[in-house]
């Protein structure tokens, strides 16, 4: 179950000396065709690492013959040096593979403001190169990892085809196009622009709504590669719905492995004017501290939930909102209904459903709490 499951693609992870504690940090996905479509979102944070910079321009004509990918630094703001590196990168990944270096994407993730050492990463890349296998989905998924205390892998078979997919990150899951580093292929035959289409639609429904502390990376990217292994053309719907279901496996994955979190909150807000409103009224909940908070401590705090919503510009009267959380209508109309003490908040799996009256419209947004662990983490991270 990874992305070397579909027909068509090898891959390695392997540590390449990147990070300090020796462990794997350095993946290296391979597309060995026939076809060589691909399509990408990227992180829509102004501040972009190189890597995306560079990646930006591979994937304008559709075709990617491979993807390297290593953690152990961001090789963000490390200005023209860290560009020549990303460059040197894809050079080496081309010569060893014998594809043009502008048929390969980077990604790396790590630290901001570090340089990576080019040596380290050349070599890594002819080392990773030379154990390329069917079989090495699951080390490129370690190889992806920083935080993680897990590696995220999927599989969605379709009609003589499938796809499988990677991805890291345990924080800094906000949404923007992209979130954290994803890979994804397929051994469907769809060309370029089917994929793209594919992937945006489900990213915005999976990704897009994955919300873990409200941080938005400046490495972001979800990759999509074909093959064209199998032969197979698929409806174009089906498709869509099968690369959905992988994005919404991952994204799952990526929010219960969120730093430090003792619950995944998903919260649903049903009866908006519109699928924005849905979103921005989710999103604002789940980016709220102080809601974040109480369910850490399991307080069923419904106020802070329709103090969080009446700071965005959705559509709906303040005082017709209904609150339910794990199933327990908290608040009905603006004003207190069950008793907080009937609602049990231990259970990591924790609803949050806010009913605005004003539509027809829905969006769950997915989030964590806010907890110690996260704070300790996060302060600890670079040492």
């Amino acid at each position: 179950m990874s992305v070397t499951s579909p027909l068509g693609f090898d891959a390695a992870g392997i540590a390449a000396g990147i990070k300090a504690s020796g462990a794997p940090d350095l993946a290296l996905v391979v597309n060995r065709g026939p076809r060589q479509a691909a399509a990408a979102v990227f992180t829509s944070n102004r501040a972009k690492a190189n890597p995306i910079l560079w990646s930006e321009k591979v994937i304008l004509d559709g075709q990617v013959a491979a993807i390297v990918l290593n953690s152990g630094g961001a090789n963000c703001f490390t200005g023209p040096r860290g560009f020549q590196v990303t460059h040197q990168t894809a050079e080496a990944v081309g010569e060893a593979l014998d594809v043009s270096a502008g048929d390969v994407l980077v990604c790396s993730t790590g630290l901001i403001g570090d340089q990576l050492d080019a040596d380290v990463l050349v070599a890594g890349v002819h080392t990773a190169t030379s154990v390329l296998s069917a079989d090495g989905g699951d080390d490129a998924a370690r190889a992806i990892m920083t935080t993680d205390s897990v590696p995220k892998t999927a599989l969605v078979s379709g009609d003589g085809w499938s796809i499988g997919g990677m991805a890291k990150g345990a924080g800094m899951l906000a949404p923007g196009l992209a979130t954290m580093l994803v890979v994804l292929t397929t051994d469907a035959d769809v060309d370029a622009a089917g994929l793209d289409t594919a992937l945006r639609a489900a990213t915005r429904v999976t990704f897009d709504r994955l919300d873990s502390d409200g941080c938005m990376s400046t490495n972001d990217q979800v990759t999509l590669l074909a093959s064209g292994a199998s032969g197979v053309v698929p409806d174009a719907a089906a498709f869509t719905d099968a690369v959905t279901a992988v994005c919404r496996s991952l994204a799952e994955q990526l929010q219960a492995d969120a730093e430090g979190a003792s619950h995944n909150i998903a919260i649903e807000v049903v009866g908006a004017a519109s699928e924005d409103d849905a979103v921005e009224v989710g999103r604002s909940v789940a980016r709220n501290n102080l809601f974040k908070a109480a369910i850490f401590g399991n307080d069923p705090n419904w106020g802070r939930v329709l103090a969080a919503i009446g700071t965005t510009e959705a559509e709906f009267d303040p005082y017709a909102v209904d609150v339910s959380m794990n199933g327990v209508r908290v608040c009905h109309a603006g004003e207190p209904d069950a008793p907080r003490d009937a609602v049990d908040l231990t259970p990591r799996a924790t609803h949050v459903l806010i009913e605005l009256h004003s539509g027809d419209a829905t969006a769950t947004i997915l989030t964590n709490d806010l907890t110690h662990d996260y704070v300790h983490e996060n302060s600890a991270y670079s040492s």
